[in-house]
């Protein structure tokens, strides 16, 4: 039976490390993707070796940088030909005044978030078009649906993925390639590690389920999505405790 080959971007924390090990303890070669966190992506590796008796392989650098992406897929192909499944995960937060924000802070929240899918989807599509089957599943945040107040770049780019990923759908759905995205209410992540103590209150008050998401749950998500019907694409999946 074919061992489905998975990169994941953002792997070292948070929802993309959930994402990582439960796709490999479901018997995938999972390729780690992370810009800065090296020492924690191996952690990762190392977790998934020890728990799921499994290789996967590092596969760092910058996915909003084109040339860096194209570096990650050379590797890929090289050592499994390419990918059956490719989560878009990598992503960085901002909080402040839009007159604020620098161009510079703009421009690197934008790679970061929007341009990298863009870049990966690029280097992904050859083989799984080729195969005719395949599964991109973008992470993404209800953001991106309603827009947030102080997180102008942010909604702006996640806004962005949800255009791309139903645009792309519909590109894509002759060649049996799906292609979904996660809308992520608030998670327990580092990310949220600059709200004060006063704000995760009023947050969890917000949200009807009375919590924050965990990793976890984003990652049994993005498993089933992986695993759902070819009929399934185009979508904005929402995983947010009833907040939007």
């Amino acid at each position: 039976m074919h061992q489905k080959t998975v990169l994941v971007t953002g792997a070292s924390r948070g929802i993309g490390r959930a994402i990582a090990l439960h796709f490999a303890g479901e018997g995938c070669h999972v390729f780690l993707n992370s810009h800065h966190s090296i020492e924690e992506l191996k952690n990762v590796q190392t977790e998934i070796q020890e728990t799921c008796h499994i290789s996967s392989t590092l596969v760092p650098g910058d996915v909003g940088n084109p040339d860096d992406v194209r570096q990650i897929f050379r590797t890929i192909d090289s050592s499994v030909g390419g990918l059956d499944i490719l989560v878009n995960n990598a992503g960085i937060a901002h909080i402040g005044l839009f007159t604020d924000m620098t161009d510079k802070e703009w421009n690197h929240l934008i790679q970061t978030n929007l341009s990298s899918v863009f870049y990966c989807c690029r280097q992904a599509l050859p083989y799984m078009i080729s195969k005719k089957e395949g599964c991109i599943i973008n992470i993404s945040s209800m953001w991106g649906t309603v827009g947030a107040s102080c997180e102008v770049a942010y909604s702006a780019a996640k806004s962005g993925i949800h255009g791309l990923t139903r645009a792309l759908a519909k590109e894509l759905a002759p060649s049996n390639i799906r292609v979904n995205a996660l809308a992520c209410g608030v998670i327990d992540t580092k990310m949220n590690s600059m709200l004060t103590p006063e704000d995760k209150k009023e947050l969890v008050e917000e949200i009807p389920s009375g919590r924050f998401g965990t990793p976890e749950e984003v990652a049994k998500l993005a498993w089933q999505v992986a695993k759902a019907p070819s009929y399934m694409t185009g979508q904005i999946i929402g995983i947010d405790g009833g907040f939007i």
